[in-house]
């Protein structure tokens, strides 16, 4: 059974550019394909097609992972990735995780593979990702049984210092504050809703059907974001746009887990970089 190796910082020396290398030992394993990426709190997941191992088992020794800077800002089609590649670690395993990162810090990741006579395959195609913070099993309170937990802002910047301090993130407030994202209501049919407060706050469905995870809410579509109620399910994603206050829209995401008479339980994630819309399957249909 193969396993983890464990991750080991390191400048990267050099990496080749073409799909394989070869040398007078061998061969070079295949170019690893199909990478993607996860956001998570301080670390991203990455995984990817195990192809340069099953290719040719007896010539595969590892896959290296590679981390460089990222340029949102870049405009489209244009090379946003760095090109100081740093070694986050290496993995027998087609997957890895990136960790002791910086929320809202993007980054942009490669993965090679390594045969046993130490050849270095071609850099797989890039993938970049943000991490952000993110909470589990929140409580709120429905407004009608407890309206000073009825509410809740993902990042409030008490000090105006325009970063996302810890103190500052997940806050549960009172659901009559006008400064909230939003407050949970019941109706008179008993039905619970995520009602957005604040100018500049819009709550949509991230996809038509029940997501396994928070994780699984990975990217905030460019659409219209409603600023009415949306009705709180267990097992759904919801995707909030909020107004950063600075000329940038953040973006939050909230998986409900619990609906019960009086509360319901959640987790949630906000991403940090201003105008960033990564929450960690790209994707996401209005259901209603």
């Amino acid at each position: 059974m193969r396993g983890w190796w464990i991750p080991v910082l390191a400048v990267l020396a050099g990496c080749s550019d073409d799909d394989n290398g070869t040398g007078p030992d061998g061969d070079a394993p295949d170019t690893p394909a199909g990478l993607s990426s996860t956001s998570l709190d301080g670390a991203v997941a990455l995984t990817w097609s195990d192809n340069s191992y099953q290719s040719d088992p007896t010539n595969f020794q590892n896959y290296r992972v590679y981390s460089t800077s990222y340029d949102l800002d870049v405009p489209p089609d244009a090379d946003a990735c760095g090109s100081d590649l740093v070694l986050e670690g290496t993995t027998v395993a087609p997957e890895f995780i990136v960790g002791a990162m910086t929320n809202g810090v993007p980054r942009c990741f490669e993965v090679t593979a390594v045969s046993v006579d130490g050849l270095e395959s071609g850099r797989s195609l890039p993938q970049a990702d943000t991490p952000r913070p993110d909470a589990r099993n929140v409580a709120l309170f429905t407004l009608q049984a407890d309206p000073t937990e009825s509410g809740f802002r993902f990042w409030d910047d008490l000090d105006g210092d325009g970063q996302a301090d810890d103190g500052e993130l997940g806050r549960v407030g009172d659901g009559g504050s006008s400064t909230l994202d939003f407050f949970v209501d019941r109706d008179v049919a008993g039905e619970v809703f995520l009602n957005p407060v604040r100018p500049g706050t819009g709550v949509e469905y991230y996809d038509e059907v029940p997501v396994e995870d928070l994780t699984s809410i990975d990217f905030a579509e460019e659409r219209t974001y409603r600023t009415t109620g949306i009705e709180a399910e267990p097992g759904f994603g919801y995707v909030f746009e909020t107004d950063g206050g600075d000329g940038f829209q953040r973006y939050g995401a909230v998986r409900v887990t619990h609906v019960g008479e009086t509360f319901i339980l959640l987790d949630w994630a906000f991403q940090t970089d201003p105008g960033n819309p990564e929450l960690i399957v790209r994707g996401g249909v209005a259901r209603r």
